[in-house]
This record gives C-alpha cells, sequence and structure tokens, in this order.
C-alpha cells in the first residue's frame, strides 16, 4: 500500500492522532480515508472538529486509550513535552512522533513510555500538505525496526515511510534537510532579485533556479508574484528549524556559518511576515508597493 494509493484498512488498528494543524489535518484525512477507525485531539477542539473526519477527543490521554498507533504532529519542543507530559504508554502501542523537534526530545519521552510496555517512534515528515494529500511526502522514521513495522501500514496511508535507524538519525536527517531547503530558497530569493536589478527577465530567472533546486517550484506564486498565503511553511517555523539545527551543529562542533547566517536573515524576515510562506523572505529584498524593486535594506548587498 503506497501513499498515494489508499485502500481498506487490513486491520482493525485504531489510531490516535494529536495535533489538528494544516499537516495533522491533512494526514487524518488520508488515515480515515485508509479505513482505520481514528480518534483526535487538538488543544483548540474547534479545529478537531472541523477537520471532519474521525472522533474527537477531550485531552491527550482520552484520545490515545485504546489505540494501536499514536500519531502526534505538534509545532515544538516545549508542546510536545507538553502533551506527552499526560500520557502514559500501554502495553503494544506504538507512538509516532512527527514534529520537528530536534534529536533530544524523543530521547527523553521513550524511558516514560516505555514503562508502560509502548514504544516511541520519531517520524519528521518531509513534504508539504499538498504532497501528503497526494502520497508524495517522506517520513524518515527512526526507532526500533519492530515498532516501525507495527506503524508501517499505517504511515503508508498518507506518506512513504523509511527506516533510517535511531531516533536521533530521524530527527537528525530532518533538521539537515530543512535547513538546506531554507539555505536554498534564501538563495534563490537573493539572486531573483538580482535577475530583476539587472533587468533579467524574471520568470526566465526563477525557470533556471527552479531547474537547480526543484522544490522552488511549489512556490512559485510566493517568488513571482508575491503571494505569500495560505502558508505552507511558515517563515516562523522555519526559523523554529533552523535554530534548532543550529543547536544540532553546536552540540556536535559542527561549525555552521551559512546556516546561522540564514536564520539571522529569515528571522528579521518573520518580524513582518512570520506567519506567511517561508519565500516571503523575498520581501526584505524589495521595497513594498514597487511590483519587485529590490531593497537597500542591511545585508542586501545593492549598489548605488
Amino acid at each position: 500500500m503506497t501513499g498515494g494509493e489508499p485502500t481498506p484498512a487490513q486491520d482493525t488498528t485504531r489510531v490516535a492522532l494529536l495535533g489538528t494543524g494544516r499537516m495533522g489535518t491533512a494526514i487524518a484525512r488520508k488515515v480515515a480515508a485508509a479505513g482505520y477507525p481514528l480518534r483526535l485531539w487538538n488543544r483548540t477542539p474547534e479545529r478537531a472538529r472541523a477537520v471532519g473526519v474521525g472522533e474527537v477527543a477531550a485531552t491527550p490521554r482520552e484520545a490515545v486509550a485504546g489505540a494501536g498507533v499514536v500519531l502526534s504532529v505538534l509545532y515544538d519542543p516545549a508542546s510536545v513535552r507538553q502533551v506527552y507530559a499526560s500520557l502514559a504508554g500501554s502495553p503494544g502501542q506504538v507512538f509516532v512522533e512527527m514534529s520537528t523537534v530536534g534529536p533530544e526530545v524523543a530521547e527523553e519521552l521513550a524511558p516514560r513510555l516505555a514503562e508502560g510496555g509502548a514504544e516511541l517512534l520519531a517520524a519528521p515528515i518531509l513534504g508539504t500538505t499538498t504532497a501528503i494529500e497526494q502520497g508524495g511526502a517522506l517520513v524518515l522514521v527512526g526507532g526500533e525496526a519492530g515498532a516501525f513495522e507495527r506503524a508501517r501500514e499505517v504511515l503508508a496511508a498518507f506518506a512513504q515511510p523509511e527506516h533510517v535507524g535511531g531516533r536521533r538519525d530521524a530527527a537528525g536527517l530532518k533538521l539537515v534537510a530543512n535547513a538546506m531547503l531554507g539555505g536554498g530558497s534564501l538563495l534563490a530569493a537573493e539572486l531573483l532579485s538580482l535577475a530583476v536589478r539587472a533587468g533579467l527577465n524574471r520568470e526566465d530567472a526563477f525557470r533556471l533556479l527552479a531547474r537547480i533546486m526543484p522544490a522552488l517550484q511549489v512556490r512559485r506564486r510566493s517568488y513571482l508574484e508575491r503571494v505569500h498565503e495560505p502558508p505552507m511553511f511558515t517563515l516562523d517555523g522555519l526559523v523554529k528549524d533552523l535554530t534548532l539545527a543550529l543547536d544540532l551543529g553546536r552540540a556536535s562542533r559542527a561549525p555552521l556559518p551559512v546556516t546561522a547566517l540564514a536564520r539571522e536573515l529569515y528571522a528579521e524576515a518573520a518580524l513582518d511576515h512570520g506567519h506567511r510562506e517561508m519565500s516571503a523572505v523575498i520581501e526584505r529584498y524589495l521595497v513594498p508597493g514597487t511590483g519587485g524593486t529590490p531593497a537597500h535594506g542591511r545585508g542586501s548587498g545593492a549598489v548605488d
């Protein structure tokens, strides 16, 4: 079974999903379409009800009761720790923590869940909500192989699960990938503004940049038309992930000067555009209301 071709569940595995933001909502609908009994929880219950599938639980503990596989898609380390603080695993349960929170959090949570007989996988997602809907997202899964096998079919209902080793491996690889996405996307914004200043065709320039970095294509309207909503991956979210990547770099004694500069420039753009698409970083290179004239801001490299 693949993420692109949901089929009826082959067993009656009950699934719980904690967190129904954009990504959680897309996952919930795919899991329900595959035939799994589903119970949802979200900090704001109205958002869970708005998903339109499954039952809605009042608390995380209520949501996971009786579930064979528990998926969590939350925002940051603090929210993951807060939600899991109220949970105790049951024998045979597999918790699949899919948030981008760095390698330390899952290692903190695993022993507590193991006391109740449950296992924890770290399984961050590479891909947008559209990729989830189309079955093209990749899930990097870290943890015991047996737990992965028990959760594999549920994960395959909405993505392409790949076992990459331990929990730290999965969490670290996700940070590496997101740092690459952030660095490349920032450079694309900078070079696109250069093309405009140099009098080159904007669409031709974007086409060539996207030929080198195909991931830019999903944000074409953001780069070319400055349409940054609705967001797939917010500037605030990327700043959070780059911060986590820098934390990993410090812990590993790996110098990351380019990542550090990218984080600084994204954070600067996030002051005005934090809840917009990450490619709204292009706004720091442009003068508002001019349709794309490069700005003379700090670090712009502009020359009169």
